[in-house]
């Protein structure tokens, strides 16, 4: 029944999800959060959600709650969890059309948030909207937590989660996204990453000098090269002391779900345009990395004249942010005193470490039974669906497993190819119509 209704009424989802895209949400830069938030609560009215905007602090982009009571099963609860923020645009010249359009063309909706994260959060929203129209009511009850600070490291979520710990109780999350393979089979994620992000700098002189000074005085970017060189091995194994303490082995179970996991090598390295992987990694070898292994990423290194042409300069300033991928029970605050001891005790105590976000690996346990609900509807909906043992992206899991106490697992509509924070962004117009059908048998089969 609520399948027919999507079905039916389709093509409500596909303009509310233009509007969506045509309002700016950038969190980065502060634009267009309260105009989005509040589009987003009359859309949700509309489709029968009671919906307000939250606040915690004076400065802090606002959040949103929805709900809707069941009569039938008022004793169990589930949370949709998504968010309205969408990375910057830039570079705009890369876009093939404006990157705001919600521009139509063949099976695809292009623009910035059309897949992250606004084309899930609509899944969710008309999924609900499907069992009020067509019954009245919902087989179990409905929350809905969107939040606008998820593309900037989710500073404030613990915030909301503390003051609205009460209203967001609930049984089990549906997480913000989920990847869908090359062969439409979508990923479900039983957890993700945590996130070590931080900025090393080094200031050598008062101003930038000529650089033939470059023989008495020394270069900060050098001194930065020189620190970075002990973080890693080529193969990208962390050279930092106890910097794996903590971490546990994959279990049978585990390395069984893993083994399972496709991912098609040759069709990867043709999408990024690469020749091999790191460590020239292999097979299973891949897999286990994705989904279980720390990391040690340069984001950006910036320094000195990166302008046409030549300009012979030698820095005053150096600096180059580092984000570290953490998994379970690699505590972020430990990692980053651990990263601080190395550098001291290999002679860069000189440079200045400054924690931009931290936060912790969180993953749901593959025998809870919430997984298996979401399973069979995921394989009811798709003709089948790959469990995976963690996303190797981040998010604030963590954070709602410490305060919700609740399992979490992410599973949607986007096309695993889809561009999300790059130009040309777009959504699968068919995976938003199989994502939402995919939605009411979840909530389906939750509640019984």
């Amino acid at each position: 029944m609520q399948e027919n209704y999507v079905d039916k009424n389709f093509s409500s989802l596909i303009s509310d999800l233009q509007k969506l895209i045509q309002q700016p949400s950038v969190s980065a830069k502060n634009v267009g959060l309260e105009e989005c938030s509040r589009l987003i609560v009359q859309m949700m009215r509309k489709s029968g959600i009671r919906a307000e905007i939250l606040y915690v602090k004076k400065g802090v982009p606002p959040a949103i709650y929805g709900e809707v009571t069941s009569r039938q099963n008022p004793d169990k609860t589930l949370l949709f969890y998504n968010h309205y923020d969408v990375q910057p645009e830039e570079p705009v010249e890369l876009w093939d059309d404006k990157p705001f359009s919600g521009k139509i063309k063949g099976n695809k909706i292009f623009g910035r948030g059309s897949a992250d994260d606004k084309g899930e959060l609509i899944t969710r929203i008309k999924a609900v909207e499907s069992f009020l129209k067509t019954t009245g009511d919902v087989p179990c009850n409905i929350k809905f937590f969107i939040e606008g600070e998820e593309e900037i490291g989710s500073v404030h979520i613990e915030d909301y989660l503390k003051k609205y710990k009460e209203k967001l109780s609930c049984d089990a999350v549906i997480w913000e996204f989920g990847y869908v393979d090359e062969q439409d089979r979508p990923i479900i994620s039983l957890g993700m990453k945590g996130l070590l992000y931080v900025e090393l700098s080094k200031t050598e002189s008062i101003r930038d000098a000529h650089s033939s000074l470059a023989v008495i005085i020394e270069n900060p970017a050098w001194r930065l090269v020189g620190a970075l060189k002990t973080l890693r091995d080529d193969d990208g194994r962390i050279l930092i002391k106890d910097w794996y303490k903590e971490v546990d082995k994959f279990t049978q179970e585990d390395i069984k779900i893993i083994a399972s996991e496709p991912f098609d090598e040759h069709s990867f390295k043709k999408e990024y345009g690469i020749t091999k992987f790191v460590g020239n990694k292999k097979g299973i070898a891949i897999k286990k990395a994705l989904v279980g292994e720390p990391t040690c990423n340069i984001a950006g290194f910036a320094s000195g004249y990166d302008g046409p042409g030549a300009k012979t300069v030698l820095p005053s300033k150096a600096l180059v942010k580092i984000d570290f991928r953490l998994v379970p029970k690699m505590n972020p605050k430990k990692q980053l005193l651990r990263l601080k001891n190395h550098l001291r005790q290999n002679g860069f105590g000189d440079i200045q470490v400054t924690l931009i976000h931290g936060e912790a690996a969180a993953r749901t346990a593959i025998s809870d039974p919430f997984v298996g609900a979401v399973k069979k509807a995921a394989d009811a909906s798709f003709g089948r669906s790959i469990l995976s043992v963690s996303s190797a992206g981040t998010g604030p899991m963590f954070s709602f497993v410490k305060f919700l106490r609740s399992p979490c697992i992410a599973i949607g509509s986007t096309y695993i190819f889809s561009r999300i924070h790059s130009p040309n962004e777009f959504a699968r117009i068919d995976l938003l119509k199989k994502t939402t059908k995919c939605m009411c048998k979840i909530i389906r089969n939750f509640a019984s």
